[in-house]
Order: structure tokens, then C-alpha cells, then sequence
């Protein structure tokens, strides 16, 4: 086999991810769901090492070898580039690939929510964009930043690990690191990254408590800070925050973050009802007057509530979105119910509309 014919069979297909693992056929996932392509031949440890050796330097499986993990990204020319991690499992080894195309989709083409264009333009503060894995946190900030760089001249800086989406300048000046090829770690890079006179800069991941420190420290001085987390929603998303801090240090966190968050997009993919493709679900958190008093007072759990009443100031709950999405037809109830951090009160929403013809608190 040859890693570059799986690849563009990927691609063909619309996977958006690859996993070879022996003792199995590689294994695509389409829409959501593990497809085994039986019509190759089940892998072996010397099939995979092959595969490794196709698409890594000499110098990537000398980390590999020494830290038993890898993350970089292979491209294949006129195809597309792909996310690779490797990893061993009982002895051998087990990659995945995630696709990343090289054109980027734009805001509309997505169909995020509008409020994502005035966003990306504000001068400081600090943008989240949050979700499981594989909900498409990336691509919504690939699109952000592709907006920005179509719109206005920035100075931007990235962090990424590894680097995704490709961006050219257009109006924007834009640098993108690679975390293990260009620096060592996040906090590093964005300590360095603040030296450099950044309007913005996006972090891949703010997987640490140090990263997210100097983060809302940037957001705090005049920078706009745009980064993912691994959260359901916005009020999970300010309490992990929160958790990742000393107890000592919580109330002030609390209040600093009251004054720097500008936004929180929580998104999940769900199955498209036509049998083609995924659809998205966003959940859009605002910082207006209520949610910096909420986040500051610790009452995270009334976040849910502002957000539900404020959907004139473009805000929407999850829920509000997944339902929306049902009675489009564009996704079932039963997926609608398991991307929900509250199905009963999902619920709720399928019964007013089904008697009423709208949503509580939704703008039909």
C-alpha cells in the first residue's frame, strides 16, 4: 500500500479521517461514522512501519522514537494537507489522519453564525471557540481569520500544533509556528509572540494553565486572542478556566476574565438528515454587562438563561440552535438530544414548538 493512494481515496470519499491500526484494514470516517475499507488488505506492523516511513523525516521518527507520540502535519500536493498523530498501542504502532484542505471555506460557505465577522474585527480582548474533538473548532477559526485578512491590516501571529490551514498575506501580515519545529511549547511561544507587536493571535490549543495566563494577560493589555478548548458550552468553558487555577488565585482569574472575554462559540457536529454531510450547531455567548457580572460572581450556572433571553444581541444557546436545526429538517431529534447538555429541557423546546410553532425565548 501507499500512504498517498489511501489519501486521495480519503479525499474522494470525503472522509475526514484515516486510522490505520493493526491488526485492521485502514478505516475512514465519513459523516461521522467508521467505515472499514475491507477491500484492502488487513495491516501489519511491518505494513504500518512502511506507511510511517512514507510520510516522516528522519528526524520526526527519531522523536517519535524517543517520546512514543508524534504530531505533524504531511501534505500531498494538489490534494489536500493532513493533521497526523501516531501513537503505539500494544507494541506497535497506530496512526490517524484528519484531513485539512488547502482552500479555505469562508464564513458564509460554513454558514457560521454572522456575529463571527464582527468578532474577528474587534480590537482586543479574547475569542474562544470551543467543542469536542472533531467538531470543526479549526475550521471556524480558519474562516474567522480568513475574514479578517480579506477585510483588514493586521499583524497576526499563530501557535499550532501542528500548523492546519495555510493562510497567504492578503491585507494581514500573518506568521504561523509550529509547536516542536518553530518553538518548544505554547506559553513560549506566546510570550515571544507578544514581543513581536501582534493585533492578534490564535492559539491551537490552551491546554495549560500558564498558556491560558498569559493569555488573558494579552487579551487584558490591548491584544485580540482568539483559541480553542476542548468544552461543551460557554459555561462549562468559563468554569474549566477557572478550574485550572490555584483556589488561591480563582477570584481574581474570575474577574479578569470578566474583563477580557469577548466571546465563547461552543459547536457540535450532527449528521445531516439528507445523508450527506454533517451540519453544525453553535452556541454564541456574548460579553454584555450580564454575562461579565455572572462570570465574576461565580454563578456560571445562570449563563444558560441570559443567553436564552438575549438572542436580539445575536446570542443562542445550544439548544436553541439544535432545535432550529430540527425543525429545519436538517437533523433528527434523537442526534439533536445527545449533542444536548440539557435534553429535557431540549425536549421542552421540540413540545412548545410542536403546540405553539416556536421556541421559548427563540426569535422565529
Amino acid at each position: 500500500m501507499n500512504i498517498d493512494d489511501i489519501l486521495k481515496r480519503m479525499v474522494e470519499m470525503r472522509a475526514s479521517d484515516l486510522h490505520l491500526r493493526v491488526p485492521s484494514p485502514p478505516v475512514f470516517r465519513i459523516d461521522g461514522e467508521l467505515v472499514l475499507l475491507d477491500d484492502l488488505p488487513a495491516l501489519t506492523m511491518d505494513s504500518l512501519e512502511v506507511l510511517f516511513e512514507q510520510v516522516t523525516t528522519p528526524e520526526q521518527r527519531q522523536t517519535f522514537f524517543k517520546e512514543h507520540e508524534l504530531d505533524f502535519a504531511y501534505g500531498v500536493s494538489g490534494l489536500a494537507r493532513f493533521r497526523v498523530n501516531v501513537m503505539k498501542q500494544r507494541g506497535s504502532l497506530s496512526m490517524a489522519f484528519r484531513v485539512v484542505p488547502y482552500k479555505i471555506m469562508t464564513i458564509d460557505e460554513l454558514g457560521l453564525p454572522q456575529v463571527c465577522k464582527q468578532l474577528i474585527l474587534k480590537p482586543r480582548g479574547m475569542i474562544l471557540v470551543t467543542g469536542p474533538t472533531g467538531s470543526g473548532k479549526s475550521t471556524t477559526m480558519a474562516a474567522m481569520l480568513d475574514y479578517l485578512n480579506e477585510t483588514k491590516a493586521c499583524n497576526v501571529i499563530t501557535i499550532e500544533d501542528p500548523i492546519e490551514f495555510l493562510h497567504t498575506n492578503k491585507k494581514c501580515l500573518i506568521a504561523q509556528r509550529d509547536l516542536g519545529d518553530d518553538t518548544r511549547s505554547f506559553d513560549a511561544a506566546l510570550i515571544h509572540a507578544l514581543r513581536h507587536d501582534p493585533d492578534l493571535i490564535v492559539v491551537g490549543e490552551m491546554r495549560d494553565v500558564e498558556t491560558m495566563s498569559i493569555a488573558i494577560r494579552a487579551a487584558e493589555t490591548g491584544h485580540l486572542v482568539m483559541g480553542t478548548l476542548h468544552t461543551r458550552d460557554s459555561a462549562q468553558t468559563v468554569d474549566r478556566i477557572i478550574d485550572m487555577f490555584p483556589p488561591g488565585q480563582q477570584s481574581q482569574i474570575r474577574l479578569q476574565v470578566s474583563q477580557s472575554i469577548e466571546a465563547i462559540l461552543s459547536q457540535s457536529l450532527l449528521p445531516n438528515m439528507s445523508g450527506k454531510g454533517r451540519v453544525a450547531a453553535f452556541e454564541v455567548m456574548l460579553a454584555n454587562a450580564a454575562v461579565r457580572n455572572l462570570i465574576r460572581d461565580g454563578k456560571t450556572y445562570e449563563l444558560p438563561n441570559v443567553i436564552q433571553l438575549n438572542n436580539k444581541e445575536q446570542m443562542q444557546t445550544l439548544d436553541q440552535s439544535l432545535a432550529e436545526l430540527v425543525s429545519k429538517g436538517l437533523a433528527s431529534k434523537e442526534e439533536a438530544l445527545g449533542k444536548s447538555s440539557n435534553p429535557e429541557r431540549l425536549k421542552k423546546m421540540f413540545q412548545f414548538n410542536s403546540a405553539k410553532g416556536g421556541y421559548p425565548g427563540f426569535e422565529n
